[in-house]
């Protein structure tokens, strides 16, 4: 018998496909179950409806990304808290643009993001912030990142990110993606610096 986990993991794998071929709009449960090989009211009992189950997956992708981008105490020797920081924001920002997942959304569907974009902060970000604030606190401690409430800090940089990967299309025609995430860099870098 499949582990929970190794099936929740299939269903969200087919839920990643489904949206990436048809969008959010178009992606059913059933579409899902039946690309998954497992039974409709399995996927019923772990997800009410599409909505949902994409949420949960959009939490797994940041995870992933958060940890292949992972930020480490001793990267580069002689670096600070702050270099490292902004170079591991720097690359989840490029693993996000280059995400087909997050890409699709961004550019075909933008609007699901509103919620998450003007009014809450959702799963994913309190993931982030989870990592982010105690990082901005080290490097309060090693003198490389500037007094203030980590955090707040730990949100600016946070939206900051956000907003720079979800805008990408209004620097499209000046910037390419490396270009926006070098101009990213120079701005955390710049708003945390001491």
């Amino acid at each position: 018998m499949a582990s929970k986990r190794n099936v929740d993991d299939r269903i969200m794998d087919a839920a990643r496909a489904c949206v990436e071929d048809f969008g959010v709009r178009r992606t059913t449960l059933t579409d899902v179950a039946r690309r998954s090989g497992v039974s409709r009211p399995t996927v019923y009992r772990r997800w009410p409806d599409a909505t949902t189950l994409v949420a949960d997956l959009l939490t797994r992708e940041l995870r992933r990304i958060l940890l292949e981008e992972g930020f480490s105490s001793g990267d580069q020797a002689g670096e600070n808290v702050r270099v490292r920081l902004v170079r591991h924001a720097a690359g989840v920002a490029r693993a996000m643009l280059a995400h087909p997942l997050f890409t699709r959304i961004v550019d075909t569907e933008p609007e699901l993001l509103t919620t998450y974009t003007f009014q809450r902060l959702g799963t994913s970000h309190r993931v982030a912030l989870e990592l982010v604030e105690p990082i901005i606190s080290e490097g309060q401690r090693d003198g490389s990142v500037r007094t203030g409430d980590p955090e707040v800090l730990a949100r600016f940089v946070l939206v900051t990110v956000q907003g720079t990967v979800t805008s990408r299309r209004l620097f499209s025609d000046v910037l390419d993606g490396t270009g926006l995430v070098g101009e990213l860099t120079v701005l955390l870098d710049g708003y945390l610096a001491p």
